[in-house]
């Protein structure tokens, strides 16, 4: 249990940015903190690792006034996942994620033991991996390694600064996925930032949501977005009307996708392949021919697993779309297949199958967002979140 007593945080120029919050945030759940720019919540996460220091009230952790905790010895048992992932460049991913138990003074055996345990987690075959630097890694992969660094010394409190906020919308959708799937298994308290409804609603146990250095609403997501507590809550969250079945019958798919999505022509070697992930931060192609007709998918996975074969291009690998929406498709459609199936994007196709665009949710979500959502004025003077 983490616990907020009184907490305020008062900047030299007079700006507030915590006021008197009081808040707890119930052990083995994920606690997502999230509202408009400069409304406290990045100060608050910081301060449960005493980044930042109250200027007035207490945090406890199990009972224990984190101020007479070493900051050092605090930190070493608290997980931090942050935007830029973090990863020391001149480290090889076992030695990256191996740094805190190192500090902690672990044995060798243990700590190659846990790093190999981490990887399998998030699916990164230690044998393929933990040698490997993070240059050599797709934006996506590095951040998984971000995440099982944060769980290497098993700590019980992981703090979350929009951690996936710089990947593309597939990576971004399927380390939320991962996320998800790692809290079932391990029970950790996390506290996550983001400004993301659609990420706060998918992943939270708990959703915090904020205005000002305080505290306007949390509880289930489903009880927020069902019973907003005041017309902030309403704009902030019930714009996007997900829940209302608002989207407009007659949307189509064509004015909701993303219209650039990565893709690669079929002759593109696996080297070539790898490092085009790299560059744009994804973990998987979508593989068009020279007219720009859909051909299929190729992923990170199955480039590393025939990697060492001569004379194979990423056409060789491409599995074809088991579903695609032609254009002109209702949104409803589309966001059908995408539950139904399970799928992380879903093609967007015209005559004789040409490639136009990608659906994924977070696309349906930016479109939603673009429509009906007002932006919130920062503050003069106020901290950057």
């Amino acid at each position: 249990m983490i616990r907020f007593e009184g907490v305020s945080k008062r900047y030299d120029n007079g700006y507030v940015a915590l006021n008197s919050l009081d808040l707890q945030f119930t052990a083995g759940l994920i606690h997502v903190l999230i509202g408009p720019s400069g409304c406290g919540k990045t100060t608050t996460m910081r301060m449960i690792n005493r980044l930042n220091i109250p200027t007035e009230g207490k945090i406890f952790i199990d009972d224990k006034d984190i101020s007479q905790i070493d900051p050092v010895e605090l930190r070493r048992s608290i997980g931090y996942v942050i935007q830029s992932i973090g990863l020391f460049p001149h480290m090889t991913i076992a030695k990256n994620v191996g740094v805190v138990p190192r500090l902690l003074k672990w044995d060798q055996t243990r700590i190659d033991q846990r790093v190999d345990e981490l990887l399998e987690l998030v699916h990164l075959n230690p044998d393929t991996y933990r040698n490997r630097y993070p240059s050599e890694l797709s934006g996506g992969q590095q951040q998984r390694v971000g995440v099982i660094r944060a769980l290497a010394a098993e700590p019980d409190i992981i703090v979350m600064d929009e951690p996936f906020s710089a990947l593309d919308p597939i990576s971004r959708e399927n380390l939320q996925d991962e996320l998800i799937r790692l809290q079932q298994d391990l029970q950790k308290t996390i506290i996550f930032v983001t400004h993301d409804m659609d990420e706060a609603i998918k992943i939270a146990d708990n959703m915090i949501l904020m205005k000002d250095g305080q505290v306007v609403q949390q509880g289930r997501p489903e009880y927020i977005l069902r019973h907003p507590a005041n017309d902030f809550v309403k704009n902030f969250v019930g714009k996007q009307r997900l829940l209302e079945g608002s989207i407009p019958e007659k949307l189509t798919v064509d004015e909701v996708m993303a219209e650039n999505p990565v893709t690669a022509y079929p002759t593109r070697g696996l080297a070539e392949a790898i490092k085009i992930m790299e560059k744009r931060r994804v973990d998987s192609l979508i593989i068009v021919d020279r007219k720009h007709d859909l051909l299929g998918h190729v992923s990170i996975f199955q480039v590393i697993e025939r990697f060492k074969e001569e004379n194979i291009t990423i056409g060789d690998l491409a599995k074809p779309f088991e579903h695609v929406v032609t254009a002109g498709s209702d949104l409803h459609t589309a966001l059908h297949l995408l539950t139904d199936h399970r799928l992380p994007y879903l093609p967007v196709v015209g005559d004789h199958n040409h490639f136009i665009g990608l659906i994924t949710k977070g696309s349906v979500v930016r479109y939603i967002a673009d429509v009906y959502t007002v932006d919130t004025p920062q503050s003069e003077g106020e901290p950057s979140e």
